[in-house]
């Protein structure tokens, strides 16, 4: 499983931000695929300084990647739903292991380790009830490290921030 982490330098520390870096990852956010000149007037800095300050939070993992962000539904996986997992506790020596086969599962859109009652939160899509019933069925309660499950269906997913395409 690829763990995603808060940025840090190489001390381990937070990576300090200041407002210019705080701005350009606020614009990036709302959208990844800005030009480096339309990102670096928006901030009011050169372009050389703006590409130079994107590769340094890239560099310190505060920027953790740019992506396409794609619709399941797009996908013909219309249902989406988080289920809560949580693991047997003769099995808690093999969490790790059961998080990346989890996200090796074409359903699996994410695979959240938590905190509290349960262990996992995985995001999953699906084409309908029927392929939900099967992924939890086959997936989740057939595996002999979960104890238990609740699903709980998106209805919808709104972004803080996010500025719809136009």
């Amino acid at each position: 499983m690829k763990k995603v982490s808060s940025g840090s330098n190489v001390s381990g520390g937070p990576v300090p931000l200041d407002a210019i870096d705080r701005l350009l990852l606020d614009e990036l956010a709302r959208d990844g695929r800005m030009t480096n000149n339309a990102l670096a007037a928006a901030a009011g800095i050169a372009p050389s300084t703006c590409l130079g300050r994107v590769r340094a939070l890239v560099e310190h993992g505060v920027i953790r990647g740019f992506h396409a962000d794609i619709d399941p539904a797009a996908l013909g996986r219309d249902l989406q739903a988080m289920i809560a997992v949580r693991v047997r506790a003769a099995a808690r020596g093999q969490l790790a292991e059961f998080g990346e086969q989890m996200a090796a599962l074409p359903e699996v859109e994410n695979v959240y380790f938590i905190a509290g009652a349960d262990d996992y939160l995985i995001h999953v899509a699906t084409a309908d009830s029927g392929e939900l019933r099967t992924f939890v069925l086959e997936h989740l309660s057939a595996h002999s490290s979960v104890a238990s499950t609740e699903t709980i269906l998106i209805f919808e997913h709104v972004r803080p921030g996010h500025r719809p395409a136009t």
